[in-house]
């Protein structure tokens, strides 16, 4: 519908829904639950609207929105099963209403959000479901856009307002700018700011999108600061992160994964054992995610501003999705971060698995020297509340180096033995010692190469997928490089790195 290729950063929020509003094709309805009715306000105040908007309204009553849009088994009414009820019935009544009187010269379209802004005693998180269920040909089918938005303004008009904006940003984008994703993207934020709003979800489906990798959609969403995390599960479904882990607890295990080798599993599987058997888990209450941050989809020790290889990023995740990993994207370098943003979604019990040369890391000064309080001020963050790190070990020289073969500066000492003493810090046991050998640059260095022998180092399941796909770069089409030697490599060989 024109206009696709340019984002034009310059136009209003007025000018945008005025745009619509003379539009003879686009026209359907707005149904919003919370934060008032902004969005449609927009259009009516942008003049002309009768020329797009066929119905609003709003269902703030419990009884009302069920009667309505039927009873959730959640029983939540700011989640996405009630907006995608909100746009099934929406988009549904203007088909049966209208279809017949003028679907041959329009494009449909249902706009819905359920928002909860912030209450009169500021003791929420705004935050809210928004989407679009639009045509971009008259009679054809429809797709669908759905986001969800943390509300950052700490005032409840200024809420609203922004909500306002952004659902215009969205029905324009929606209509001008559904060819080239990232620039859909790019566009929401029009007009507004990232200490505003935060998108950690997105999703698009329908005809027009069948060529859209929503998995790239959530690496955008990071990549370019609209939240410092993003979640999809196993089938490359883009998840909210709250919805996923509130009140769960959680284990996070971070690395690059280019690929995942045994000593990947062996982490994990040990990792999460040992958690299992903590006294205060839940067992059947316990999540798993796979973390990479934007760090660790880079060439290894590249510049902050080096451009991630997205293809490359595909094939890390297709791997991980392969053996039912629910994958996080995040920009938390620092561990602390990454703890203090899992808090704000479960107090339950969180466990970080991870590597002994993270653990070097994270005792290493020089990464807090931005912190008015230094280690001590991370460190308050990262084991103040319900979190214990569980240290694979790490073999040099011959030697295994863990827990208790952990040499410090001797004024960090007495913390690290407050630590262990307290239970924040445990080795894992129980380990498969003869993958302590392999180094997964090591074994992408062979798969590159075609060599005999690689899939020794990596699960069945993943040297299958590695061959069938090409994934890595997979050689198959050269002669074997008759070798399987692994040459020995520093101490971050069975880390899965801090990227």
């Amino acid at each position: 519908m024109g206009m696709n290729a340019i984002h034009n950063k310059d136009i209003g929020t007025k000018q945008k829904a005025l745009a619509i509003n003379l539009n003879p094709e686009i026209y359907g309805s707005f149904a919003e639950i919370g934060a008032g009715q902004d969005v449609a306000a927009n259009f009516f105040k942008a003049g002309a609207s009768s020329g797009t908007i066929a119905k609003t309204m709003s269902a703030y009553d419990m009884l009302f929105s069920d009667a309505i849009y039927g009873v959730q088994q959640t029983r939540r009414y700011v989640s996405e099963p009630r907006l995608m009820a909100m746009l099934g019935h929406e988009y549904g009544l203007i088909i049966e209403r209208l279809g017949t009187q003028r679907g041959d010269t329009s494009t449909f379209f249902a706009f819905a959000d359920t928002i909860s802004a912030l209450n009169y005693n500021k003791t929420n998180e705004g935050h809210g479901w928004m989407g679009v269920r639009f045509q971009l040909e008259p009679n054809g089918q429809y797709n669908d856009v759905v986001i969800h938005v943390k509300l950052l303004d700490n005032d409840n008009n200024l809420q609203q307002q922004a909500v306002g904006i952004l659902g215009v940003n969205l029905m324009y984008a929606c209509f001008y700018y559904n060819e080239i994703p990232p620039v859909f993207l790019l566009s929401l934020m029009d007009n507004l700011s990232r200490d505003r709003i935060q998108i950690d979800m997105i999703r698009f489906e329908g005809p027009n999108f069948t060529k859209v990798d929503n998995r790239l959609m959530s690496l955008h969403l990071v990549k370019y600061g609209f939240s410092d995390a993003a979640l999809f599960g196993p089938d490359g479904k883009n998840l909210q992160p709250s919805e996923v882990l509130y009140k769960k607890h959680i284990v996070m295990v971070r690395g690059r994964f280019r690929p995942v080798i045994n000593v990947h599993m062996d982490m994990l599987n040990t990792g999460v054992k040992q958690f299992l058997q903590e006294s205060d888990v839940d067992k059947e209450n316990v999540v798993v995610v796979t973390e990479l941050t934007l760090q660790a989809l880079k060439e290894r020790n590249a510049d902050i501003n080096a451009d991630i290889d997205e293809k490359d990023f595909l094939d890390r995740v297709d791997i991980l999705g392969s053996l039912g990993q629910t994958v996080m994207i995040s920009n938390f370098h620092e561990y602390y971060k990454l703890v203090a943003y899992l808090s704000k979604i479960t107090k339950l019990k969180m466990g970080v698995v991870l590597g002994f040369p993270n653990l070097e890391y994270i005792f290493s000064e020089e990464h807090y020297k931005d912190l008015p309080g230094g280690i001590l001020e991370s460190f308050a963050t990262l084991f103040s509340r319900k979190v214990k790190l569980f240290i694979y070990p790490t073999l040099r020289d011959g030697v295994i180096w863990n827990c208790l073969r952990f040499y410090l500066p001797p004024h960090l000492i007495d913390l690290y033995r407050y630590l262990i003493a307290n239970n924040k810090i445990e080795d894992i046991r129980h380990y498969n010692e003869n993958n302590l050998n392999v180094e997964t640059d090591n074994v992408l260095e062979l798969i590159k190469l075609g060599a005999d022998g690689w899939e020794e180092f990596v699960p069945p399941e993943v040297a299958t997928i590695i061959k069938e796909r090409r994934l890595f770069g997979y050689a198959s089409g050269l002669e074997p490089v008759k070798t399987l030697d692994v040459p020995p490599v520093d101490g971050d060989r069975t880390e899965i790195d801090i990227a």
